[in-house]
């Protein structure tokens, strides 16, 4: 990817290229992200005692899905997303608990960025009282890291439900770069994947 900064005076795109911007701009999506992002923490933290968990994330499996269903509270159609060819869901687990999901993120290697379709917390998560605080951004930390690995420098891009445009610029470091769309470029990305996968 060019390191070519986008040509808008009145945005700070953290490094991010204008041909990034560009294809984000005009790729349609079918889902907004809309989940809010409650805190980052650097695991996930109980919020009944306070301790914090660490935890691994793992692509889904058919048997982790049989129990991902609107009946059980899920928001979304995780069955069917993770059908799709250009998809892959990962989940969130306390490490040595993979059995029960904190969380679960749908995403696509778009060649030079990773793109985010999805992300929702386990319905015991989401809404007050919740149990654990730091999934969401814990997955979208994870999304950075995966572009990281590929090479990408951590760039992510998804697109935003309006009301929380903000919220995300203001928690993740993302910028706004139209029509909803959103972006998350080097720095902030950097700065996500230190907190939740510090390295010795």
């Amino acid at each position: 990817m060019k390191e070519r900064r986008a040509n808008n005076p009145g945005n700070n795109y953290d490094n991010i290229s204008y041909n990034f911007c560009k294809f984000v701009q005009v790729k349609q999506m079918k889902y907004h992200i809309g989940i809010e992002i409650d805190r980052l923490t650097n695991s996930i933290v109980n919020t009944i005692s306070g301790d914090s968990f660490q935890t691994e994330i793992l692509q889904v499996t058919k048997e982790d899905l049989k129990g991902v269903t609107k009946k059980a509270g899920w928001k979304f159609d995780w069955k069917s997303e993770a059908k799709l060819d250009d998809r892959q869901v990962y989940k969130l687990t306390i490490e040595g608990n993979r059995n029960i999901i904190q969380g679960l993120i749908s995403i696509s290697d778009y060649e030079d960025h990773i793109f985010m379709h999805l992300i929702e917390s386990a319905p015991f998560n989401f809404g007050k009282p919740k149990l654990y605080e730091g999934v969401p951004g814990n997955l979208v930390a994870f999304a950075c890291k995966e572009s990281w690995d590929k090479g990408y420098e951590g760039f992510v891009a998804f697109v935003s439900k309006t009301k929380l445009i903000k919220h995300y610029e203001q928690k993740l470091g993302a910028h706004f770069i139209g029509g909803q769309r959103m972006a998350i470029g080097r720095k902030a990305a950097e700065a996500l994947i230190n907190q939740y996968f510090k390295t010795n």
